[in-house]
């Protein structure tokens, strides 16, 4: 199974059981030894040195009420573990506050014009999928947009910053190329007027580019 940061997966009882069995503190944390029993997915992350090198690393956030804490872990082997279909913002657009629903809107307009439907993740990924508390006064509106190339990365850039001046909610998120590498779109929109180089990130890390290159060819790492 090829994961990339973000994607979400579901995973069967005994993979869940097998994997508190490796990190048994995790038991004694509010919502997490019945997480998947409750059907809630959870989210690939990127491998750090304590983490098997043929395992799967991924990670949970527990609501604000709980901490607001990442919890993260690693599966011995993908058994039991099913990929998971990344959510469009349209469809969680019901667990947002009604005074996103306009820029939301809005968003998901900007995505049928350029082709490139914006999902989402973060809080309100999280309060979609689970129906529990994550949202806050200042929680942010994080989207992912997958964009096939510079044209469709220009247009989405020139609409969120439109969006972004007038919006109720600070919008967060990155842009991901086609292989998969992800740039904070903030950045990248600044780096787009001014030059300079970008944060990338992949399953392996974070590294720089010139944004001028960002769109030459390139193998993920």
């Amino acid at each position: 199974m090829f994961m990339q940061r973000h994607d979400l997966l579901r995973v069967e009882p005994a993979a869940w059981r097998a994997m508190l069995d490796l990190h048994p503190h995790l038991t004694s944390l509010p919502l997490v030894e019945d997480w998947a029993s409750q059907g809630w997915p959870v989210i690939v992350r990127r491998p750090t040195a304590s983490d098997p090198s043929d395992g799967t690393p991924a990670a949970l956030p527990l609501p604000p009420i709980h901490g607001k804490r990442r919890v993260g872990f690693s599966f011995a082997s993908q058994d039991g573990l099913m990929a998971a279909p990344a959510t469009r913002l349209a469809d969680a657009a019901s667990a947002a506050p009604p005074s996103w629903r306009p820029v939301i809107n809005a968003l998901v307009s900007l995505g049928e014009a350029i082709g490139v439907p914006p999902h989402v993740y973060g809080a309100l990924l999280w309060a979609h999928l689970t129906g529990l508390d994550y949202l806050t006064q200042t929680s942010d509106l994080d989207l992912l947009w997958s964009v096939p190339d510079e044209a469709t990365a220009v247009a989405l850039l020139a609409g969120l910053k439109t969006l972004d001046a007038d919006s109720p909610v600070r919008l967060d998120g990155e842009v991901v190329l086609a292989d998969g590498r992800g740039v904070n779109w903030r950045e990248l929109a600044n780096a787009q007027t001014a030059g300079g180089e970008v944060l990338v990130k992949t399953m392996a890390g974070v590294a720089t580019c010139d944004a001028a290159d960002l769109f030459a060819p390139a193998s993920v790492t």
